[in-house]
């Protein structure tokens, strides 16, 4: 891709009212030098230059994030797959001992105190709860009773 716009290049003089006459440098010397107003716009050294009224806010401080642990992990509530930097991450929304809800995290697998050990459970977990689905099937056009389940 190439920039909308190219120089700064000096106007050497007006041809007509809608041409225009630059002094052009380096690569783009070799062109015509003269161009329609409409592909001519300012140009502006700063942004001071550009807006000489506006006010300038003052940079605010870095923030330093403390980190406070919340303490150890209570369980792995549930996960989510993100892509991150187009690579696919997991993440665990993580509850902590003694703390509400409000103060869950989500969390990278790596991030995870005892990771090995939570990370375990929640997939146990997770297969058990997914072996409960029942069995319906279907003869012609009729629903038949369930009468299985998942072992």
């Amino acid at each position: 891709m190439r920039d909308s716009f190219v120089g700064p290049f000096t106007i050497i003089k007006l041809i007509v009212k809608n041409a225009v006459e630059v002094k052009l440098t380096e690569e783009p010397s070799r062109k015509h030098p003269v161009f329609p107003v409409t592909m001519v716009k300012p140009y502006f050294q700063t942004e001071e230059d550009k807006f000489p009224s506006r006010k300038k806010n003052p940079t605010p401080p870095d923030i330093v994030e403390v980190e406070d642990s919340p303490g150890p992990v209570s369980k792995i509530i549930k996960a989510r797959k993100i892509r991150l930097n187009t690579k696919h991450q997991t993440q665990y929304l993580v509850r902590f001992k003694n703390q509400t809800a409000d103060k869950d995290k989500l969390l990278a697998e790596d991030a995870i105190p005892d990771g090995n050990l939570h990370l375990r459970r929640f997939r146990a977990s997770r297969r058990t709860e997914q072996s409960h689905l029942l069995l319906a099937f279907f003869r012609g056009r009729v629903c038949q009773p369930v009468t299985a389940k998942i072992p």
